[in-house]
């Protein structure tokens, strides 16, 4: 099955498949945005190679969780109210209310578009160390198999979790990386570094990797180039998906 995918950047990711449309935590607000988070200040430094009024239907959002800006941002919010429902983790749902539904791990719901439908499934996700679970709160992947199709699109989320990747035929992988760290936690990782991605890639078989997340904010520890480094030292450049914000790729489910 032909699909394509447009990185808007940052965690936002366009995906169309089996004749749907979805969108990955959605930010849309501007270079320069600034959020506080208690003891925690995240700063935005590049904005969306595409503004939300472009994208056209979408019939879903894939929510990774709602507690970040870097991954639910203001013009993000007033986003999930023009589209018919927002996928994530019961309590985001709770929370946001509306269109949005709750997934636990290995649920899942149909997403029905203009040309086809597909299943999303629930994937377990750790976003950093257990210690800072309570701090941090749940977050939540995905599985996206079009009806008819073996394979699926993987989005891990925000996660550090190598181990949870989920055991199934996977034609794309969508990867969180950047190695993110805050002050306020000290060293403790909260995303993917490119050492985990090479890792995660291994677990998943030959399937093409997009890494996402991993440029726009000033949280990251790890440049993009970090991951192809990772990559070619591993001896599987050729999986990487080279795109940068506001560009697109084709691939092909099986």
């Amino acid at each position: 099955m032909d699909s394509r995918v447009v990185l808007i950047g940052g965690p936002t990711v366009l995906i169309e498949v089996g004749g749907v449309r979805l969108l990955t935590d959605p930010t849309f607000d501007p270079a320069g945005s600034s959020y506080s988070l208690g003891p925690v200040r995240l700063g935005k430094v590049a904005g969306p190679a595409l503004a939300a009024a472009a994208l056209g239907r979408v019939d879903a959002v894939l929510l990774s969780h709602d507690q970040h800006p870097d991954n639910l941002d203001g013009a993000g919010r007033e986003f999930l109210r023009t589209v018919p429902m927002v996928l994530t983790t019961p309590a985001a749902a709770a929370r946001l209310g509306g269109a949005a539904v709750g997934l636990a791990p290995g649920e899942r719901c149909a997403v029905r578009g203009v040309g086809g439908s597909v299943t999303v499934t629930g994937v377990s996700a750790q976003h950093g160390p257990p210690r800072l679970s309570s701090v941090l709160g749940p977050v939540t992947g995905f599985l996206v198999q079009p009806d008819g199709v073996r394979e699926s699109i993987y989005v891990s989320g925000d996660t550090v979790a190598v181990d949870d990747v989920p055991a199934v035929p996977v034609g794309l992988a969508v990867l969180h990386g950047g190695a993110a760290r805050l002050p306020a936690f000290g060293e403790a990782g909260l995303s993917f570094t490119a050492a985990d991605l090479v890792a995660v890639a291994g677990r998943l078989g030959d399937c093409p990797v997009m890494v996402v997340h991993h440029e726009g904010w000033d949280h990251f520890g790890e440049e993009p180039a970090a991951v192809a480094a990772a990559f070619t030292r591993a001896g599987i450049a050729d999986r990487l998906v080279p795109l940068t914000p506001g560009g697109t790729a084709a691939f092909r489910l099986s």
